[in-house]
């Protein structure tokens, strides 16, 4: 008997050897059928979708979900666009807590203000207490003087402001969060996902690197799936600058790695490693991008996350410990250095199975493409970028260079895997959105950017499913709505496939999925 039959719907099941289906049967939390093969069987329950479209669940391939949850439920600076107005939040926010507390603020934006705050105006806001803006990207921040002067003399900043690694150094002044914290804010961006139609995502940094919370931030997951509270299935990628020597046999070939040898693949369905998230660059919002050729209209290029040969041994070291990588590259002078690293470790140890990742690929030049493919690398792009600052990244950029952002056609023209994700919470996660960035390249101002990079909805579809499956190595047990994959779907209010595409972002997530359960809150079937 099954569990349960769903009835009534287009299910859009993203495999080509059963492209469509009317019905699906779950049992034990798995697809045992469709269609003729479940039509007559009994099962304890028979839900009517009433004509909806069903997906498999969206995979969010980048996302920052302890980030996301500490960010709600703090100040924000977001929608502010006067200084007097950001100082005044800053002001209101420094009066709550004690005075050896730190005041947090979010969504800092220097874009949306004309200029950047200062240490002084921090400090007059604040009353003197240790102020953190964290800007939006999530690579600079502006502190106060009190923040200052806790800091080691060589720690460069420019009025209080510090980007990149001076930002990291910032934050482990406030680090670690405890579990407890950490594990409430997952539990709570995790609801939002479900509400979007994701079921599983991919944690793109814990325990070290730009944007980790705690030396043992895993343990803030395993205390929510422990209490049963892990919202959706979560994949980790444990920052570079967890590896270290470990005395390993010579025979192994291990230079550094985590403790105990753990490395991708280890966990379950619903909590894994994944890869090891590695920072080449900044990003495009601070200017810190790296680039081979100057901001437009400015004179500097951006900069790299630490001297280039450094890096190269961290990926080289990590492809020869077993890992997958995931390898955060926006610029095209941090891409080169990503795919010249990625060669030089497959040379040393082949491993054509590793599937390597290049996290944003926010600007790729066309002589790029094919060392792509041939590397066999996967683009883990956010087209929500360019929806939301693909105005402000276009003007930065210049016209000639424009078209070659998160791009879409021109990787998948090239046999280059193409994943979606969302970076959450940099920008807005729902899929349906990027989706239809994906298909139309419109900013939400109308600016298309990069018309030519423009997919199908089919195309972006695949991204946010079958794609983001492989590039997660779910692909034996999600991405399609398959017989014997985990029975995790998302109903839709109409057919993105069917719908004018302007339409897509705006489609009603009915309900959401997992291990063939509704999983979203209050239940709506």
């Amino acid at each position: 008997m099954l569990c349960t039959r769903l009835t009534n719907a287009t299910f859009v099941t993203m495999d080509p050897g059963h492209p469509v289906a009317r019905e699906l049967g779950v049992w034990r939390g798995r697809i045992v059928g469709l269609d003729d093969a479940v039509r007559s069987l009994p099962a304890r329950e028979v839900i009517d979708l009433q004509g909806a479209t069903v997906l498999p669940g969206f995979i969010d391939s980048h996302v920052h979900l302890a980030w996301t949850g500490l960010r709600a439920s703090s100040p924000s600076l977001a929608g502010v666009t006067r200084v007097e107005d950001a100082l005044a939040v800053v002001d209101a926010a420094s009066r709550t807590g004690g005075p050896d507390s730190w005041v947090s603020v979010g969504d800092y934006d220097q874009r949306a203000l004309g200029r950047h705050l200062t240490a002084a105006e921090l400090d007059r806001a604040g009353h003197g207490r240790r102020v953190f803006l964290m800007h939006t990207s999530g690579h600079a921040c502006v502190v106060s003087s009190a923040v200052l002067d806790l800091l080691p003399a060589d720690v460069p900043h420019d009025n209080g402001l510090l980007v990149e690694s001076a930002m990291g150094a910032v934050r482990r002044l406030r680090l670690p969060y405890s579990q407890s914290e950490l594990a409430d804010a997952i539990e709570h961006a995790g609801r939002v996902c479900l509400a979007e139609g994701v079921t599983a995502c991919a944690e793109a940094g814990i325990g070290g690197g730009l944007l980790g919370h705690s030396p043992v931030e895993l343990g803030a997951y395993q205390l929510l799936r422990d209490e049963g509270r892990l919202p959706l299935r979560v994949q980790l990628m444990p920052g570079g600058d967890t590896l270290r020597p470990l005395g390993a046999h010579r025979d192994d070939g291990i230079p550094r790695a985590l403790d105990l040898g753990l490395r991708t693949g280890f966990g379950d369905d619903w909590l894994s490693v994944g890869a090891l998230k590695i920072y080449t660059d900044g990003g495009m919002m601070a200017r810190t991008a790296a680039l081979t050729e100057p901001y437009e209209g400015m004179t500097h290029t951006g900069q790299l996350q630490d001297d280039p040969g450094r890096l190269t041994d961290l990926i080289v070291d990590g492809h020869l410990a077993g890992w997958q990588l995931a390898v955060h590259a926006i610029g095209d002078r941090a891409a080169d250095l990503a795919l010249d690293a990625l060669e030089k470790a497959q040379e040393l140890r082949p491993r054509p199975e590793a599937r390597h990742r290049i996290e944003h690929a926010g600007l790729i030049r066309p002589d790029q493409l094919p060392r792509f493919a041939r590397l066999g690398v996967s683009a883990v792009v956010q087209p929500s970028f360019l929806r939301y600052f693909g105005d402000d990244y276009a003007t930065v950029m210049g016209p000639r260079r424009a078209p070659w952002m998160y791009r879409g056609r021109g990787f998948l023209d090239h046999g280059i895997t193409l994943v979606g994700s969302s970076d959450r919470p940099v920008a807005d996660g729902a899929p349906l959105r990027a989706i239809q960035f994906m298909v139309e390249r419109a900013s939400t101002s109308g600016q298309v950017i990069g018309p030519d990079e423009g997919i199908t909805v089919e195309q972006a579809l695949h991204a946010y499913t079958v794609a983001g499956a492989y590039a997660c190595r779910w692909d034996d047990s999600a991405g399609s709505l398959t017989p014997g994959k985990r029975a995790d779907l998302v109903v839709l209010g109409d057919d993105p496939r069917r719908v004018d595409p302007a339409r897509i972002g705006d489609i009603d997530v009915v309900a959401t999925f997992v291990d063939g359960r509704e999983a979203t809150e209050g239940g709506k079937l």
